[in-house]
């Protein structure tokens, strides 16, 4: 017995190795090459970036290649791996490709931008690399304690890079701030997942409803049964880890002290990775509880509670940005804002999947999340275009704050047209990526306000803020082209390279909302992927 067991874990592993984990597997062989270039001072003939951007590029491959098996085999259903502890699907492999494009970016930003410089590299690489990885297990996670890990192996390295400026006092105390808070936070977590684990009798995700279902039936399905409570005190002790990697308020504290101790480069990252991870798991996880007949109410009181979550967020991200001088803080502040607008997504999500008809609205559930994941794809471009127009700034004018700004388009048109390009998408204006994403977003939002009147106020609400975000974001175009250039201020000449990259950026912020193949050929993708993580649970 003992032996067939272990050469079924032999299997297992085995296959999970070669046919599931591909792109955390080059990412972890490319942190091991790393280091070891560092212990034989290998580094000092190849580049650390070039070993971090031929890993970044050998995952996205791998990522890349099981997107075109899964719609090679369209109609499979979602595979399990490591023994159920994670899930094989487009939703997972939609963020492998996702993160792993964004690793490449970022990677690349670094090299342009000089930080870190060659004696920190093989350590910063590192850490930004293992950040990743946690961040597709998060995507992929089946299981509570993955849930667990994921969010750690992406919050640890997280606090090391923040604090990676040596010898800047903001930079150190920001990076204790996210340590204490990210500490609590995960504590807190953890005693919600075994309060969940415990009374649910398990720890699968996929197994969730069911098991929530049989203790629904057995007691009163309402807050008076002692079970029913004490899983939804976990869901929300659970919560509040999610939300303080989303910097949903009241957890947001962190973000701006991060943002504005951090580079601009660590700040770009994680204001779209660690979003990126942490609404894949949120989606997995809210579905992992729903559609249970006998609590549909209590889900939908719970997501109609992450819709009021997601109004208070993006009205104080967007109020609070109004007085920001430094640029950083008043992106973190931008960050905590949209992460209120994608929230919306979700909490129409769980309102649609426990109204009773989910089955007749499947094509309005997928569209859901294929929004969110659309407006993800898209905040890809735009933050990471923004936050790179600040690190290239700072470059040259040792400053942060948003009079670094001043008369940049006669300095640099480059820089310039690309910030304006990621604004005014991050503002919602057609007809640029970021207004489709809201589109899509709040499409959804409507329809889940025809099935319950309270998400006609979260629409409401998300209109009205993007009104509110105007005015901040037209700080800084006025700062860059109605203003003038102060005399003693530093040039701002950008060379050829760094031009292209940003570009690169700004072109894509557009085609997402100009070129209507690619429109449709990513929302039908999302959808899809949508359609796949609904399938998890054979709803």
């Amino acid at each position: 017995m003992f032996s067939d067991l272990l050469n079924k874990l032999n299997s297992d592993t085995t296959g999970s190795l070669q046919h599931h984990f591909g792109a955390e597997l080059w990412l972890s062989v490319t942190i091991v090459v790393m280091l070891l270039f560092r212990l034989l001072s290998l580094d000092r003939f190849v580049p650390t970036f070039i070993v971090a951007l031929v890993g970044a590029a050998a995952a996205g491959w791998a990522a890349f290649g099981q997107f075109s098996e899964i719609v090679a085999a369209d109609g499979v259903a979602p595979l399990t791996f490591f023994g159920d502890m994670l899930r094989h699907d487009l939703f997972s492999v939609f963020f492998r490709i996702f993160l792993a494009l964004f690793l490449i970016l970022t990677i690349a930003l670094t090299v342009l931008t000089g930080i870190p410089d060659n004696e920190d590299a093989p350590d910063f690489y590192s850490l930004l690399l293992g950040a990743t990885i946690g961040m597709m297990i998060m995507a992929s996670a089946n299981n509570l304690l993955m849930l667990f890990l994921g969010v750690e192996m992406a919050s640890v390295p997280s606090y090391a890079m923040v604090g990676f400026l040596k010898g800047r006092k903001p930079s150190s105390e920001a990076a204790l701030k996210y340590v204490v808070y990210g500490a609590g936070a995960a504590g807190v977590m953890l005693y919600g997942i075994s309060l969940v684990a415990g009374v649910l009798g398990t720890g699968d995700m996929s197994l969730m409803a069911e098991r929530l279902s049989i203790v629904a039936e057995s007691g009163s399905a309402g807050f008076g049964d002692p079970e029913v409570r004490t899983v939804a005190l976990g869901v929300m002790l659970v919560m509040v880890g999610l939300a303080f990697k989303l910097s949903l308020v009241p957890f947001h504290f962190w973000c701006p002290d991060a943002f504005e101790g951090a580079s601009a480069e660590v700040a770009g990252f994680l204001s779209v990775a660690s979003k990126a991870g942490a609404f894949a798991l949120l989606v997995r996880f809210c579905i992992g509880l729903s559609g249970v007949p006998a609590t549909a109410e209590l889900m939908t009181a719970f997501g109609i509670g992450l819709g009021a979550i997601a109004c208070v967020t993006a009205t104080f991200g967007n109020l609070a940005a109004y007085t920001q001088r430094n640029i950083k803080r008043l992106l973190a502040y931008s960050t905590i804002a949209h992460a209120g607008y994608m929230l919306m997504a979700v909490a129409a999500l769980l309102v649609m999947i426990n109204s009773g008809s989910a089955k007749a609205l499947t094509h309005d559930i997928n569209a859901c999340i294929g929004g969110l994941l659309y407006y993800l794809a898209v905040y890809l471009f735009m933050n990471l275009g923004a936050f790179a127009v600040v690190a290239l700034v700072r470059n040259y004018t040792f400053n942060e704050d948003v009079d670094s700004f001043k008369g940049l388009i006669g300095q640099s048109p480059a820089l310039c047209i690309t910030m304006l390009v990621c604004l005014f998408s991050l503002i919602g204006v057609p007809p640029f990526g970021g207004w489709v994403g809201k589109f899509m977003i709040f499409a959804s939002v409507y329809k889940a306000a025809q099935l319950h009147w309270a998400m006609y106020v979260v629409l409401a609400v998300g209109g009205l803020n993007t009104v509110f975000s105007v005015f901040y974001y037209l700080r800084i175009i006025r700062a860059m082209v109605l203003e003038e250039r102060p005399a003693d201020a530093p040039s701002v000449k950008l060379p050829s390279m760094e031009g292209y990259y940003v570009c690169v950026l700004a072109g894509m912020v557009l085609l997402l909302g100009l070129a209507p193949g690619l429109v449709n050929g990513l929302t039908a993708i999302a959808s899809k992927a949508g359609d796949s993580v609904m399938a998890v649970i054979g709803r």
